[in-house]
């Protein structure tokens, strides 16, 4: 029997939020991703530097599954609008419904800061696509980002009203 628990994180839960990202990375893009870009990224969004300037605007969330961490996210208010940046979860802990109690926790987050809707980005190749589907997220629009190193994210913009 799973108890689990979502706390907030800080900042000395960033070798947590570090740790769950390099398991689970290579699992969710190695067949989108090239190495390469998969390492330049990790870098740029994961180390200690980015992660520490991300805490400045952006609240994370770790996942405790039997007081273990195996997930987390990081949201971000902006305007009416929660932008949610990450949600990772261990592969081994994927299709135990974790994910969905993860979104209905930023749903209730959501709601507290009368936000009209929350957003996301994924990748145009990612099935993660239909997970946010079945959870009522709807594609706005597709957008390709260039992130440097002549690396681009493909992704489509998702959305679902609060």
């Amino acid at each position: 029997m799973s108890n689990y628990n979502i706390k907030k994180a800080q900042l000395k839960d960033l070798p947590i939020i570090q740790q769950i990202a390099h398991e689970t990375w290579r699992p969710t893009y190695g067949s989108i991703l090239t190495e390469e870009q998969t390492l330049f990224m990790l870098e740029m969004m994961y180390s200690t530097a980015s992660l520490s300037k991300q805490f400045e605007s952006n609240h994370f969330y770790i996942f405790m599954d039997n007081e273990k961490p195996v997930g987390f996210s990081g949201i971000e208010k902006i305007g009416k609008m929660i932008k949610l940046h990450k949600i990772y979860f261990l592969p081994e802990t994927q299709g135990k419904g974790f994910g969905k109690i993860m979104i209905a926790e930023i749903v209730k987050i959501a709601k507290i800061e009368n936000c009209e809707f929350i957003e996301l980005n994924v990748n145009r190749n990612n099935k993660a696509k239909n997970f946010y589907e079945k959870l009522g997220f709807e594609v706005f629009k597709e957008v390709d980002v260039n992130i440097g190193n002549d690396f681009w994210m493909n992704d489509y913009v998702m959305r679902k009203p609060v």
